[in-house]
């Protein structure tokens, strides 16, 4: 029978969600979802010294609005947890304590002291085949000697014994054949002096206690694969092995090497899905949630970071993504991150998402900037009328803002350079015309049939009335703005801007 799909995305909640964690997410959550299988968030929080409060809460929220649902997490318990690690503290000793009963694993009661010393003493020192006969462990000291040091309660590590000439060999289902040599891997600790288990115990363990079949993860995490095939081997687990998918790093834009959060500072973008405030220094890095993007963009340009389907499409939503999703598109080579590309999807999911879908959002964004618009049918006209023009949604309040409160100051040097006399008295008869004949829709017709009158081009016209309804040289057709804003407001806002060119 074949076995059911169960993957997890395990975190640490150490501080904000790098995209590449999401994508990780995101990847495990469309195998999952494609293959009718479950989808597990597991807090991997046992290096206490690295655990920052509030950082799992953010996790959580960002996949929440990224629409990547965990079916079974801390906060939606299912039947394999605890779901985090350091609620399953208790579970780890005993696999650490059959490792060194069964000769794979040995007690190492090195001071951190000793350590740093060694460290000192042998440049580029690793714990391991060539060092671990000159250490202070089970391997070295007197039998009585580790009894007594263990009844002493002596604070110590257990360390993997990694095996000498041997060459570990698994299918990675992105990379195909990958293998090992055992001289080059250090005896990594598998069971820290606080009893806390490291990463590489806790894994194994809890993957296989959870059941996951599939297990996708960074790139970066390739050299520990041979380490953690050896626990599942030397506890017997070998034919419960989840398959292995190791997934191509997101590259900086000039392809030089990992993107960091330290590149997304230099080159003026974010990195992580939503601000984190860092609670030490109160400290706020921005998200791509707060710049102004919505969540199905940056869904879509995470998958197309290192997969596509084999066509030229690129914009997909989630259940598409569901769909079309295998592991055989997914690249090995490393994916640069262009934020151009970045803003470029964000700008056609904006265009493509209805106007009503939109309204909240916007809403928002005015709000932030202390605009307040009442009337949902007008915002909705509004939006559709400008949705084309913004890129990101923190746009919508230059684009939409003048619909609902007047320009506080015109661009006047756009005008003053070509104002005449002449256009001065144009504008002051349409008022009088707009009051005596209010009807918005007439009002371009109006405007032209003035301007032949008086003797004037309407082109020469268009740019002063622009100016004079939104401030700037921007925003979609002016005779659009004009019959939104009815006649009344338009009047009010050329008398205005008549007032400061004089």
């Amino acid at each position: 029978m074949e076995k059911k799909v169960r993957v997890r995305f395990a975190p640490s909640p150490t501080g904000g969600l790098h995209l590449g964690g999401v994508r990780t997410a995101l990847f495990n959550y469309l195998f999952a979802k494609q293959h009718q299988g479950t989808f597990i968030l597991r807090v991997e929080d046992t290096d206490q010294t690295r655990f920052v409060a509030g950082a799992e809460e953010y996790i959580q929220s960002c996949l929440n609005w990224c629409g990547i649902h965990p079916d079974e997490s801390p906060e939606k318990e299912g039947a394999f947890g605890p779901y985090r690690q350091s609620e399953r503290k208790s579970t780890y000793r005993p696999y650490a304590e059959q490792l060194v009963a069964d000769g794979f694993a040995y007690y190492a009661f090195d001071t951190p002291e000793e350590l740093d010393a060694k460290r000192k003493e042998v440049p580029n020192f690793l714990y391991g085949r060539a060092t671990r006969m000159g250490m202070r462990n089970s391997l070295t000291l007197p039998e009585a000697e580790v009894e007594r040091l263990l009844a002493a309660q002596t604070a110590h590590v257990i360390r993997i014994k990694m095996p000498e000439d041997e060459t570990v060999t698994f299918n990675d289902m992105i990379r195909g054949l990958v293998s090992f040599d055992t001289n080059l891997v250090d005896d990594k600790v598998l069971l820290k002096a606080d009893g806390m288990p490291t990463y590489h115990l806790a894994v194994v363990a809890d993957d296989r206690a959870m059941q996951i079949s599939h297990i996708f993860r960074g790139e970066e995490w390739l050299p520990s694969a041979p380490i953690h095939i050896l626990l599942w081997r030397y506890l017997g687990w070998e034919d419960e092995m989840p398959q292995w998918a190791h997934l191509p790093l997101i590259l900086k834009p000039d392809g030089n090497g990992k993107l960091s959060k330290r590149d997304g500072d230099r080159l003026g973008f974010p990195v992580y899905a939503q601000n984190w405030q860092d609670p030490k220094t109160g400290d706020i890095t921005q998200g791509f949630r707060e710049l102004g993007f919505l969540p199905g963009a940056f869904v879509n340009l995470l998958a197309m970071l290192g997969w596509n389907d084999g066509t030229d499409q690129e914009i997909f939503n989630l259940d598409e993504l569901i769909a079309k999703f295998s592991v055989e598109r997914i690249s090995k080579a490393g994916a640069k991150f262009d934020f151009e590309k970045a803003k470029w999807y964000n700008q056609e999911w904006i265009k493509h998402t209805e106007a009503a879908d939109l309204l909240l959002l916007v809403k928002e964004q005015l709000a932030i900037k202390g605009i307040v618009a009442e009337n949902d049918t007008q915002l909705e006209t509004v939006i559709t009328l400008i949705k084309d023009r913004c890129t990101l949604l923190t746009d919508f309040s230059t684009q939409a803002g003048y619909f609902f409160v007047k320009p506080e100051k015109y661009d006047l040097a756009a005008v003053q350079p070509k104002w005449t006399a002449e256009k001065a008295g144009f504008f002051r008869s349409w008022i009088s015309q707009m009051s005596a004949q209010p009807v918005a829709t007439e009002l371009e017709t109006q405007f032209k049939d003035l301007a032949a009158a008086s003797g004037l081009k309407p082109g020469e016209l268009m740019l002063p009335l622009r100016i004079m309804l939104v401030g700037g040289k921007f925003g979609p057709g002016v005779f659009d703005i004009a019959v939104l804003l009815g006649t009344t407001e338009t009047s009010a806002r050329i008398e205005a801007a008549l007032e400061q060119l004089g």
